[in-house]
């Protein structure tokens, strides 16, 4: 269980949370919602003990399971499935188990008689911890989440950044912790993997909190919704489903409507006697009418005001040749495994490309040395004349981490005036003290934003997009679609929405892991969601 008590969060100077007291109990299934920079990683942070509130209190009883939105791990030489097994202790006990072994097998006399002994403990111990089974129950979730035997006998720092975060998100589920926080559990995965998972936490016996912009998800696992309302600085609990929750929030607004407009419309008429009234001798009862009205106006819930959303145009394409970007005889593999071999393409000015593939394919990859931040094992990347790439990284590390918004948006303009990046920045929902944040404090739907605020300064005549819309609440989800929709430089793009394959209306695909070059039909639609 966790508890918070008086809890207050903030962004700089700026409260997100105030005052907020709640439990969290096995059992509960909570949905956590808000628009984007509201303060839900944040909190989910703080309730995972990664984070410290500026006030108040969150105790835990029992394990707490915690996928944040980019996670981060240690040792990257660890194999996939040994880090999946560590969450209940498996990966030491087995190492340990594989040493003796070696020893009963190569040692003699007393040697070879401590290590059978030690043998047996450790055995011993790995079938409390669930033994075979267990191992049997790591792998299945590793598969369900599109991460094969072969992905998982891989050492981490061989895996894309997906794949790594769906080993984290197996890891999680594998625990089988007590209360679950998972912010955006569904990024990376494809739409048989969501189904499993959505399967997966409705029969789950602990508790857990979900931040996901996936409304299907969302509706059918959620029995509890918790609200972050930015503009209050407040968590509202509504104890119900999804659906049940939209419809009270609906409810709630007309009433609120209703009851301001009747205040006041009562109010202006104790106003206007009032008025009527001390222009005679009933000056006391004119008092009386006007705190009367003032009152009535007080007493009011305030008016919710309508979230911003970032108002999102992708740059005016520099001018450049024919044909900016080629590729040619591309191929890449980490150790003994290859991901493609032989990809050629062609990208014409104001071409607009889709790369399909199932996860593992290599997607990623291919954009990564598209856009110059790695090399291919063979082939080569040809810069045409005028090139300006654009790059947006599903894992942002096209930004630094330990400089502001500020000082990555300079680096993105450096010819830019200061009164204009600022500018530009507003229009990304960073004002005020949001600019000196460090990018690496910044929630994932944040990240995204300051991310995209760079491409918009680059005048960038290609655009390489792996996963733009992940992190996006609906309303900026649909200003990227509208961004995508008037561009007029060249796009390659990776994503598993379908509504961006839509909004970008692609002239050609690239499949991996083959390489093959297609134009684009509608039989490649029901892909782009598997893939």
């Amino acid at each position: 269980m966790i508890t918070a008590t008086g809890l207050e969060l903030r962004a700089g100077a700026r409260v997100l949370i105030e005052s907020a007291s709640f439990r969290i109990a096995k059992g509960d299934r909570i949905g956590l919602v808000g628009r984007n920079g509201a303060g839900k990683t944040t909190l989910t942070k703080c309730l995972a003990g990664e984070g410290i509130p500026a006030a108040g209190t969150i105790t835990h009883t029992g394990d707490i399971g915690y996928l944040p939105q980019d996670p981060r791990t240690g040792d990257l030489e660890v194999l996939a499935l040994d880090r999946v097994l560590s969450a209940r202790g498996l990966d030491t006990v087995i190492r340990s188990i594989r040493e003796c072994q070696e020893r009963i097998a190569s040692g003699r006399g007393a040697t070879r008689e401590k290590a059978m002994k030690r043998y047996e403990r450790l055995e011993s111990e790995f079938l409390a911890k669930g033994g075979y089974a267990a191992e049997a129950e790591a792998a299945t979730i590793a598969a369900s989440l599109g991460l094969p035997d072969r992905i998982m006998e891989q050492p981490l720092r061989t895996l894309s950044g997906g794949q790594r975060r769906r080993v984290e998100l197996a890891r999680i589920l594998f625990s089988s912790a007590d209360i679950l926080l998972l912010d955006e559990p569904t990024n990376h995965l494809d739409a048989d993997s969501i189904l499993w998972l959505r399967d997966f936490l409705k029969t789950y016996q602990g508790g857990f909190v979900v931040i996901s912009h996936d409304v299907d998800l969302v509706e059918t696992v959620v029995n509890k919704v918790f609200l972050l309302d930015a503009n209050r600085a407040v968590i509202d609990v509504y104890n119900m489903s999804w659906k049940q929750y939209q419809a009270q929030r609906s409810a709630d607004e007309r009433r609120r409507k209703r009851e301001r407009a009747n205040a006041e419309k009562k109010a202006a008429a104790l106003s206007f006697q009032a008025n009527k009234l001390r222009a005679g001798t009933k000056a006391v009862a004119a008092q009386n009418m006007a705190r009367r009205a003032e009152k009535l106006l007080a007493d009011l819930e305030p008016e919710r005001r309508t979230d911003k959303v970032a108002k999102l145009r992708f740059p005016e394409p520099a001018p450049c040749g024919k044909t900016p970007l080629t590729a040619e005889g591309l191929s890449k593999s980490y150790g003994s495994l290859e991901i493609f071999s032989d990809v050629d393409l062609a990208i014409d000015k104001g071409s607009r490309v889709v790369i399909l593939g199932l996860n593992g394919a290599g997607k990623t990859t291919l954009l990564r040395l598209l856009a110059g931040v790695d090399k291919p094992d063979t082939g080569q990347v040809v810069e045409g004349h005028g090139l300006k790439r654009g790059y947006y990284a599903q894992e942002h590390e096209t930004l630094d981490a330990d400089r502001t918004v500020l000082e990555n948006m300079r680096s993105a303009a450096p010819g830019m005036d200061l009164a204009e990046i600022r500018k530009v920045l507003g229009s990304f929902l960073f004002s005020g003290d949001d600019v000196d944040k460090p990018a690496g404090v910044l929630s994932g739907g944040e990240k995204t934003r300051l991310a995209l605020a760079t491409l918009v300064v680059s005048s960038a005549n290609v655009l390489l997009l792996d996963e733009p819309t992940n992190n996006l609440d609906p309303a900026s989800r649909e200003e990227i679609l509208g961004a995508l929709r008037t561009y007029k430089g060249a796009v390659i793009l990776v994503t598993h929405d379908e509504g961006a394959v839509e909004a970008l209306q692609p002239e050609r695909i690239i499949l991996l892991p083959d390489g093959v070059e297609d134009l684009w039909g509608a039989d490649y639609a029901d892909l782009v969601a598997l893939a």
